[in-house]
This record gives structure tokens, C-alpha cells and sequence, in this order.
């Protein structure tokens, strides 16, 4: 059975923290790369009122596998109270690409 490639997604209002949270996750095999978007304008209710904040987006390509683990990480690290946490599945891609995916986030 081929293993399943997901992408996992978060934002953040700091780059440094971005780049921390985006590079973290590739040292501890959590995602086999991740992708910061630049910065981006959210809008959102928080506390009952409309907010409007500069955010960095994560991509985090993964295993399903894995996505437990990443997700429990990005979880302890994040400092927002109620981070954005989505998952995406991948439906194709390139079998070389998605292969090392797998190998890149296969635990040791």
C-alpha cells in the first residue's frame, strides 16, 4: 500500500517564529519540508470583535503517518490559544516527489 502524503497548514503573526516552527519540524523529521508563504492579511472574530493581523502561513508536507506527531508538536511550539491547524490530502504528484516524502519523514 503506498503511503499517503498530506499537507498540513498554519499561520503565525512573527517570521522568526515561522521559520522556527518551519524548520523545527524538518530537523525533527516531523515534515519533509515546509513552505512559508510571505506575509498575508487575516481577518477574523476574536473575542468578539473583528481582527485584522499580518500572518505568516506554514506548509508542512508529510505522511499521514506522521501528521499525529506534527500536529502534537506544532501544538506545544505554537503560541497562538487556537492555532490554525488544517490538513489538505495530496491526490497525485509525482511518484519521485512523494517518495521522498516518505523517506524524509519515515521515523529512524
Amino acid at each position: 500500500m503506498a503511503t499517503e502524503i498530506v499537507i498540513a497548514q498554519t499561520t503565525i503573526d512573527d517570521e522568526g517564529q515561522a521559520k522556527a516552527l518551519a524548520s523545527g519540524a524538518v530537523e525533527n523529521r516531523l515534515a519533509a519540508c515546509a513552505h512559508i508563504d510571505a506575509p498575508i492579511t487575516a481577518f477574523y472574530r476574536w473575542d468578539g470583535a473583528i481582527q485584522n493581523d499580518q500572518e505568516w502561513r506554514i506548509s508542512y508536507k508529510t505522511t499521514s503517518e506522521r501528521l499525529p506527531d506534527l500536529a502534537e508538536w506544532v501544538a506545544q511550539k505554537h503560541s497562538y490559544d487556537v492555532p490554525e491547524w488544517i490538513t489538505l490530502p495530496v491526490t497525485g504528484g509525482s511518484s519521485a516527489y512523494l517518495s521522498w516524502v516518505a523517506d524524509e519523514t519515515a521515523s529512524s
